[in-house]
């Protein structure tokens, strides 16, 4: 009895130090904030999930675009990296012929690539960039409402 005692109070004592544990603890469901519309067409929204310092070096983000939203041109100096959680988006890299990424897919983008990406025409997309904030993004060239338009059409085909 005197065993299964001691044995109870140590579980005790080891289960209210766990507890006493802090983690800093977010999620990544949130909303987020509506973007200011610069570089954009359409409806977004952010929600920064971790943050670069001096232990990490990345930037991760969410990001919700609604159905017929679309980012302009821009590149990054380092490699981006999208998780495509819910939805269905465009992409596409300067030079090559836009595609559709949905739900599950991940495509890595390489430093200094040039490439737009956004939802679908009909369908709203949330996905997770994962970057490096060595250098702002460079914002290159307005994407058109016309040619994402017309890139809508070609893919819906």
């Amino acid at each position: 009895m005197k065993t299964l005692l001691t044995v109870m109070l140590c579980l005790f004592s080891l289960s209210t130090t766990a507890q006493n544990n802090k983690y800093n603890i977010s999620s990544f469901q949130e909303k987020g904030s509506r973007a200011p519309n610069t570089h954009y067409i359409g409806d977004a929204w952010l929600r920064g999930i971790v943050e670069a310092n001096e232990e990490n070096g990345f930037n991760v983000t969410k990001a919700k675009f609604k159905a017929n939203s679309t980012l302009d041109w821009h590149k990054h100096s380092t490699p981006q990296v999208l998780i495509y959680l819910d939805g269905a988006g465009y992409y596409q890299e300067r030079g090559k012929a836009p595609i559709i990424l949905k739900a599950g897919d991940v495509i890595k983008c390489g430093a200094d690539t040039e490439h737009w990406h956004s939802s679908t025409k009909y369908s709203d997309v949330t996905y997770l960039a994962i970057y490096s904030t060595a250098t702002p993004t460079v914002w290159t060239e307005v994407l058109s409402q016309e040619y994402y338009d017309n890139v809508a059409t070609i893919l819906a085909q």
